[in-house]
């Protein structure tokens, strides 16, 4: 008999995001290896409410407002109550949906497994909220899950998860290396990719310091081109950054990029770039995975869960945050060496082959299941 199981994102697919990935691709793998996987998330964007994707059964529900990038969903509780259910499996840096998830398991005696991605961090008037949601709701999901898996061995080193180092698991996010494949036909010379959500919860991302190594990079190679997939409120800000650096023409932003199109702009550029700027909040850095996975050589900051890897493996560079003298030396040092640019590249295909496959991942959490059970 399959084990059932509900995973509770705070948003699914067709929605994008590091989270959302993760929730799609474990739970499309755990379908093949004979669970039955039910996720159950807000919807956005708007969708159909109920359907079965992949061998996934999804449920969607209506939404009356978001706090903190949470989508407020009134009838979770009563759903989580009448699903069957062998394991919930739930996710932070998102409440309301792994506190919720947490009431209900406790209610109907079923096992909460976590996924901790990162902290939960806020600035300006929502701070004091995360603050107070740290040390009060945080410490009664965490001390009600029975396991707690975390993406990087770093994670543990949070002061949210010092007591619970017994029963923390670390098991590392994963790509698609069928889907996310080189095509070299498709590379335009000096092109460099970015991809996140533009909103102000992703700011962390560090856009603002990859706009202003373009500009330093346009004055010994003019026509370097900055692709900027993702779509949020902060897009027009970015544009009028742009401009102002005087960088507009170097820059294309593409808005929502859909998931059967996202290949061809890894392909189509010749570096992909993450540089994220905070420990807390940024976590494994899957689009590094698919950017290596598509033969690209990655720029990324030593606080993405897999810059030790790609240092290790010299499938790319790595500098520190906010330095945007050294991302401009990164970005001209492997669009000035093909070579060397095409050598990472190679090899971070064979690195994310060999660790990061999905069905390996999803095998490693089934595990994690059947322990519990």
């Amino acid at each position: 008999m399959s084990m059932k199981i509900i995973q509770t994102p705070v948003r699914f697919y067709p929605f994008i995001g590091g989270v959302e990935s993760y929730v799609y691709y474990i739970s499309r793998e755990l379908a093949k290896l004979d669970c039955n996987v039910k996720v159950i998330c807000a919807n956005e964007p708007n969708s159909i409410y109920e359907e079965t994707y992949n061998g996934i059964k999804i449920k969607r529900l209506h939404y009356i407002t978001k706090v903190a990038n949470t989508n407020i969903t009134p009838a979770l509780p009563t759903t989580l109550l009448k699903e069957d259910y062998d394991i919930i499996h739930t996710h932070i840096p998102t409440p309301w949906s792994a506190d919720w998830s947490n009431i209900i398991s406790t209610i109907k005696n079923k096992p909460l497994i976590l996924t901790y991605h990162n902290n939960i961090i806020a600035t300006g008037k929502e701070d004091k909220i995360a603050q107070f949601y740290n040390n009060t709701a945080l410490k009664l999901l965490l001390k009600k899950a029975k396991k707690i898996i975390i993406t990087q061995d770093n994670y543990i080193n949070s002061p949210h998860l010092q007591k619970y180092k017994q029963k923390t698991i670390t098991i590392p996010n994963g790509v698609d290396t069928e889907k996310f494949k080189p095509q070299k036909e498709k590379t335009q010379k000096n092109t460099i990719f970015f991809l996140s959500v533009l909103d102000k919860y992703h700011k962390y991302k560090g856009l603002d310091y990859l706009l202003n190594a373009i500009k330093e990079t346009k004055k010994t190679i003019p026509d370097v081109k900055l692709i900027i997939g993702g779509k949020g409120e902060l897009t027009q800000y970015y544009k009028d950054k742009a401009k102002k650096l005087g960088i507009k023409e170097n820059t294309d932003f593409i808005g929502f990029i859909p998931e059967e199109k996202i290949t061809d702009y890894y392909n189509m550029a010749e570096i992909f770039i993450l540089p994220s700027i905070s420990k807390e909040q940024e976590g494994f850095g899957i689009v590094l995975l698919e950017a290596q996975s598509c033969q690209k050589p990655v720029i990324t900051t030593n606080i993405v869960g897999i810059a030790q890897d790609i240092q290790k493996e010299e499938t790319g560079i790595v500098i520190k945050p906010k330095d945007t003298k050294a991302l401009t030396q990164a970005i001209k040092e492997l669009l000035l060496n093909k070579e060397k640019a095409e050598e990472m590249g190679k090899k971070g295909r064979q690195i994310v082959k060999k660790h990061y496959e999905w069905k390996k991942i999803a095998e490693q959490i089934k595990e994690v299941y059947e322990e519990i059970i």
